[in-house]
């Protein structure tokens, strides 16, 4: 190919100096159109330059998993990435995708990781779109992604974007040859990682700590007061009032019946809590949590002081309201609001549990309570009462350590190195 630019440029230059024949100068012209889509095709093999790139995630619910799934496809997008989002047809991930200016397209996997026409079906997107990785954001979609991998695309690689801890130990066969098909898995957290290599066989050099981004500046904007963030959400509240708040879908896993029945208690003792919920049950999975919720609340007599909202777009108007922030999960792998509540530097009480405690360090951006106790809990919201200094620094410091680790921008730059690399 150089030497083909070079006879380029020698025809080129014999032509402008008068030196070439007419025949040379013809041929030169008549050349143009080959030589621009010779170098138009080259252009997207340029590993330094953004290359289409597929986002796998078949999934019909719609949690933080699809939504970091959504919010990253827009932010590649932005940084000049051809990005198609293989979904669900119909799935709220499909229509968050679309408003953000992905290219979506629908699947689907009736037979999940044995589903040879699917994993067909998805060969044949990818090779429409030209897609030159293809990441991998649902655990459930590892198998059929590879069985695509191994029957029609061998030369594709292929990137898991964990979002979930694992459970039990997968060593076995089925799951080494899964995870061996992978050129790279990225953990969001060093923990996760280190669980990985303990719980898997996936080669050491493949794997990657790149932490999920939140977009940090718009949480962090101090020009949003407490007081018009309230004003936004339609809260009326004393002036004494201390405003605690979990936000996150309501979900048996999130805690928030255990941050209702420890209000219960506190307010015996400190009358001034009040309680923010923000959030509505996970798409298609059934409001029975939600509803026993309420009914607890009214049992309470709690329905003046916890005050209900549902999903927001905008979750810092949320945070900013917040004197304190509660991650009560049972079981966190990551807890975007945790990142979040940091960002906006509220101080930030979390369960001991998941990866809620690699991402608070006790007593320096957050306070660790024991997992559904309401004594430990109880006694952490006692203790930022009566020191407020102390609520300060910690939502100081955490917003700094949020702002350093967890920018979005940082999780592209990431992300774009890797796929570079395995390209």
């Amino acid at each position: 190919m150089e030497g083909g630019m070079s006879l380029w440029r020698s025809i080129s230059r014999r032509g402008r100096s008068g030196c070439a024949v007419p025949f040379l100068n013809r041929t030169a012209q008549l050349l143009r159109p080959l030589r621009e889509m010779v170098a138009a095709y080259l252009r997207p093999m340029n590993k330094q330059s953004p290359f289409p790139l597929s986002i796998l995630c078949l999934s019909e619910s719609w949690g933080g998993l699809e939504l970091n799934t959504a919010r990253f496809a827009g932010w590649m997008r932005a940084r000049g990435w051809p990005v198609q989002v293989i979904t669900r047809a119909g799935s709220p991930l499909a229509a968050r995708a679309a408003e953000l200016g992905a290219t979506v397209v629908a699947l689907d996997n009736r037979w999940k990781a044995l589903d040879v026409p699917a994993a067909g079906r998805l060969a044949g997107l990818l090779r429409g779109f030209g897609t030159g990785a293809l990441l991998i954001s649902r655990n459930g979609d590892l198998g059929l992604a590879v069985l695509c991998k191994r029957l029609f695309l061998p030369k594709l690689p292929l990137i898991y974007q964990q979002h979930m801890q694992l459970g039990l130990a997968k060593r076995g066969l089925v799951h080494t040859l899964r995870y061996r098909a992978l050129a790279a898995w990225l953990a969001p957290l060093p923990g996760l990682a280190r669980q990985v290599l303990e719980k898997t066989r996936l080669p050491a050099d493949r794997l990657h700590v790149v932490p999920l981004g939140v977009e940090l500046e718009k949480f962090a904007d101090e020009q949003l007061t407490t007081a018009e963030a309230r004003r936004q959400l339609n809260l009326t509240l004393p002036p004494e009032t201390v405003l605690l708040g979990l936000i996150g879908r309501l979900d048996d896993g999130k805690g928030q019946d255990f941050v209702v029945e420890a209000l219960a208690g506190l307010r015996r003792q400190f009358p001034q809590l009040h309680l923010l919920l923000v959030g509505e049950p996970t798409r298609n999975e059934g409001t029975a949590y939600a509803d026993a919720l309420h009914a607890r609340i009214r049992a309470l007599n709690l329905t003046d002081v916890v005050h209900l909202r549902g999903f927001t777009p905008q979750p810092e108007v949320a945070y900013r309201a917040l004197d304190i922030s509660i991650t009560a999960s049972t079981n966190e792998t990551y807890g975007m609001v945790t990142i979040e509540a940091l960002a906006a530097a509220r101080p930030v009480l979390g369960a001991a549990a998941g990866g809620t405690r690699e991402l608070l360090a006790d007593n320096r951006t957050g306070l660790l309570f024991t997992l559904r106790d309401e004594d430990s809990f109880g006694a952490a919201v006692a203790r930022l009462l009566r020191e407020p200094g102390l609520r300060e620094r910690l939502g100081r410091e955490g917003q700094r350590e949020a702002l350093a680790t967890y920018s979005h921008h940082r999780q592209c730059e990431l992300t774009e190195e890797i796929l570079r690399a395995v390209v």
